[in-house]
């Protein structure tokens, strides 16, 4: 008989590095945002404009989880290509949430907006439990 696995009650230092990832994803957010909406107004294709700021915002986020999320001291160059990684998928699933969106009718940004939030949660999982680890 399979046995579902033990889910451990959160504790208040998994709640305070959740609220640490969301100051960091809130910044991470507003950069993206700003270097895309820069993008958008230089005439780059919203894509492309998604694939820029994601660049942008990257390093930012790296280092703020890092140091200031997870708060590890292992090797910058493992957990850099780990969060690399993480964050790709997650850029992955934005664009095909931000296409969705506008296809839809969304405006670009909100569109862009939006697809970062409904990512935000599988990104601090992954994070959490791999990259920083």
């Amino acid at each position: 008989m399979l046995r579902a696995p033990a889910i451990r009650a959160a504790t208040s230092g998994d709640w305070a590095q959740l609220g640490r990832f969301c100051l960091v994803g809130g910044s991470g957010w507003i950069v993206n945002l700003v270097a895309f909406t820069g993008l958008l107004a230089a005439g780059i294709h919203y894509a492309a404009a998604a694939v820029g700021a994601f660049c942008v915002a990257w390093c930012s986020n790296f280092l703020l989880n890092r140091f200031f999320t997870f708060r590890r001291r292992g090797s910058v160059a493992v957990q850099g290509a780990r969060h690399l990684a993480v964050s790709l998928a997650a850029l992955a699933a934005n664009l095909v949430l931000l296409q969705c969106l506008v296809v839809l009718g969304a405006p670009v940004v909100g569109a862009q907006a939006l697809a970062i939030v409904l990512i935000a949660p599988c990104a601090f999982i992954a994070n959490r439990r791999w990259a920083f680890r």
